[in-house]
């Protein structure tokens, strides 16, 4: 009992800070209102098209082996958005590139 009550106690901080991304349509929203949007929910997936980006805020937060980037993408209004929260895959990083 006890060592369930330890493996709790230390899973609970893990899975209290994972943050669930929000799933959220270009097309149904502004620049404006993507960029609040990104930094309200930190964890943003953005449909567009058949596919996605994936944002984060702070851009700090990105996972290991991608960088930042700055994401061009369309609103609800056609207007060029530009997003500067991109998390995207880096083949220079070092976590890239160790063989498998």
């Amino acid at each position: 009992m006890k060592s369930v009550v330890l493996a709790v106690a230390l899973l609970f901080p893990s899975v209290a800070l994972a943050v669930e991304a929000v799933e959220v349509n270009a097309r149904d929203h502004s620049c404006e209102e993507l960029a609040q949007i990104i930094r309200k929910d930190k964890a943003v997936f953005v449909r567009m098209g058949f596919g996605g980006r994936s944002f984060r805020y702070p851009p700090a937060r990105c996972n290991l082996g991608d960088k930042y980037d700055t994401a061009r993408v369309r609103d609800a209004n056609g207007k060029l958005c530009l997003l500067d929260y991109e998390c995207v895959y880096d083949p220079q990083s070092f976590y890239n590139r160790i063989p498998k």
